[in-house]
């Protein structure tokens, strides 16, 4: 057998192992049940949300978050980061009629080990604390999610029902252009893969995630386990922050059929910088770890497709066969996310593409971060 013929084999194996011995990421079936228990009484909640320059989502998130179908207690609070497009005001206006439940805090200068979003939370919380002291849950979301009208109903519904520290959701992200299309449900695809959601609801295993557009967080077991500040520097703190309470008790992590992101993705570039900004260090700055990752990339997404066509090409059955089923397997493993984000079957097919387009986009973090080039995230940038 070639050298070729035995990365396609390796390649078959491991999408064998990773259907069967995953936690069964690849169904995408973590969800928040259709209907909430009736509880005695409706803890009170309150929203942090950090706002930087958000002016074209910020009044759909801030309408969405105040009509709520919630019979509890539910206030906003809204960190104006710095926003010089009128994203506070936009806010506000949005809050016509229920203006008493929302109170826009203007950001103050950040501090040095401070990123911008968890700086902007961390003022949030201690306002939060003053306007709502009541409060036994805070959710964590940002100014370009609209949410489901039942969507906190659900949130809360789950946790009270389970006792949980942390209820998150990955919400649906726009998926309408070419490039979305092909990267956004990949995106999804690969985050489930590396966090196996079944894993982060399983209170034995010491896999933790979250999604940082939408985290309902029980006050005291966030104060237990350290507050914001335990990640204060981390880009990547939605996981991080899971970490962290997932060690003080269970958590969940879900995928959101109706709850979604306004924020587009139109371009190549555009996803390109969301992900070279902080692939690296998701890798922990690590060169083994890089080297693994990419050539994992290549085996996983890349070596099936190629296989199967060169294998017709030059009349070698067993190489095409194994690259064929390869190629196969990971169409049927990202079948669930293509049907959640309403695509047609076919995109299952395009994995290879979007799998070489992010292990670009993973050697380019790696790049920028050689070359000194700090991470940068909406006129920021960090070390």
């Amino acid at each position: 057998m070639s050298a070729f013929g035995a990365l396609s084999g390796l390649a078959l194996a491991a999408w064998v192992w990773l259907l069967a011995a995953r936690g069964g990421f690849w169904r995408a079936d973590q969800r928040l049940p259709a209907s909430t228990p009736e509880l005695a009484r409706w803890p009170e909640v309150v929203a942090v949300v950090p706002a930087r320059n958000e002016a074209a989502s910020v009044g759909a998130s801030v309408a969405s978050l105040l009509g709520q179908d919630y019979p509890g207690r539910f206030s906003v609070v809204l960190v104006d980061d710095g926003s010089d497009d009128g994203t506070a005001e936009i806010a506000k206006t949005a809050a016509a009629g229920a203006a008493s439940r929302l109170r826009v805090l203007q950001g103050e200068p950040l501090p040095a080990g401070w990123t911008g979003k968890l700086w902007a939370v961390h003022r949030g919380l201690a306002e939060a604390g003053k306007f709502a002291p009541d409060a036994a849950y805070v959710l964590l979301t940002d100014a370009d999610i609209v949410h489901d009208p039942a969507n906190l109903r659900r949130l809360v519904g789950k946790a009270e029902g389970e006792r949980l520290g942390l209820v998150s959701l990955m919400v649906k992200l726009r998926c309408e252009t070419g490039w979305e299309k092909i990267l956004i449900p990949a995106f999804v695809f690969f985050f489930q893969k590396l966090y196996p959601f079944p894993w982060v609801n399983d209170a034995a295993k010491p896999t933790a995630a979250a999604a940082g557009g939408c985290m309902l967080v029980r006050k005291d077991t966030l104060a237990v386990a350290g507050g914001v500040e335990r990640v204060r520097g981390r880009l990547i703190d939605d996981c991080a922050l899971a970490r962290e309470i997932k060690a003080k008790g269970p958590i969940w992590l879900g995928l959101a059929e109706r709850t979604a992101s306004l924020r587009p993705y139109a371009r190549l570039d555009d996803v390109w910088r969301m992900v070279a900004r902080s692939a690296f260090e998701q890798l922990n700055h690590s060169i083994p770890a890089l080297i693994g990752t990419l050539a994992g990339i290549i085996v996983l997404y890349i070596v099936p497709p190629f296989a199967a066509g060169y294998g017709m090409a030059i009349g070698d059955a067993p190489l095409a066969l194994t690259g064929a089923a390869g190629w196969g397997l990971m169409a049927a493993a990202y079948g669930p996310t293509v049907r959640l984000y309403g695509l047609a079957p076919a995109y299952a097919l395009t994995l290879p593409l979007a799998g070489a387009l992010y292990a670009l986009m993973t050697a380019d973090s790696a790049r920028r971060h050689w070359a000194g080039a700090p991470a940068g995230w909406k006129g920021r940038s960090y070390s």
